[in-house]
């Protein structure tokens, strides 16, 4: 099954939030893995670069997102701030609640182990540890 599908079913979304958010979350991936493990994730879901190119995009703004971006850490179990305060911008931009990216990472380790490849869910899943 399509990993949007799985998203847009499990947790409710919809497609362009489930595209989005599955972005953002891979886009973060990228950025704290090597070039070499992301080609494994990228050559296992060829998605994954349409999905990245589907995230919104970071902009100078504050409010409470260091506060969100705190919670979300604590839910995600990681320590990038910078990071997550992007995540956390991302999506209230797809009209979602920052917390529920605690939510797509099961759902996106799921997916990786169900492509049969251990690479990519280890990969996956030392940067996601919450899963």
């Amino acid at each position: 099954m399509d990993l949007i599908k799985l998203l847009t079913e499990q947790l409710r979304v919809n497609e362009n939030q489930a595209r989005g958010g599955a972005g953002l979350i891979f886009d973060m991936v990228q950025k704290q893995v090597g070039s070499e493990d992301f080609a494994k994730i990228a050559a296992a879901i060829p998605q994954v670069s349409t999905w990245i190119n589907h995230a919104p995009t970071e902009s100078s703004g504050g409010g409470g997102l260091f506060g969100m971006a705190g919670s979300l850490a604590a839910q995600l179990g990681l320590d990038g701030l910078g990071e997550l305060a992007g995540l956390a911008e991302g999506f209230k931009k797809l009209n979602l609640d920052p917390d529920l990216a605690a939510q797509f990472v099961p759902v996106i380790l799921k997916y990786a182990e169900g492509l049969g490849s251990g690479d990519v869910k280890s990969i996956l899943a030392k940067v996601l540890p919450n899963g």
